[in-house]
């Protein structure tokens, strides 16, 4: 075959599935290996973030985040429906708790699995 074929990304959505720090992303692309519904594709310039082609299509399920390399150069952003927090913070005291729940139990402070 000698044509040539182009990836070209669907018209602007209000979906905006993940996000790249460009000081942090080294480009190695493991995001894009990893994901299971093609949303992402390699950048052409070496050593630069991948490019979210379909982000409607983003299943949230975290798998890019969790297999990047590097710490803060990937950020999932869950539409605004799955964005229900749990925990609530008193102002005047900064404690964490739940409704319903007297004694709620400590934050999450593991880093993810992989580090």
């Amino acid at each position: 075959m000698s044509e040539k074929s182009y990836m070209v990304p669907n018209p602007p959505t209000p979906n905006k599935a993940v996000t790249f720090n460009p000081d942090v992303c080294i480009g190695c692309n493991r995001c894009v290996e990893v994901c299971p519904t093609d949303v992402m594709m390699p950048n052409p310039e070496k050593k630069k973030q991948p490019i979210v082609v379909y982000p409607e299509e983003c299943w949230y399920c975290g798998g890019c985040v969790e297999e990047c390399p590097r710490p803060g150069a990937i950020t999932m952003l869950h539409p605004t429906q799955q964005r229900i927090s749990m925990n609530w913070k008193r102002k005047d005291t900064g404690e964490l708790y739940r409704l319903g729940m007297n004694n709620p139990p400590p934050p999450n402070l593991r880093p993810p699995s992989g580090e």
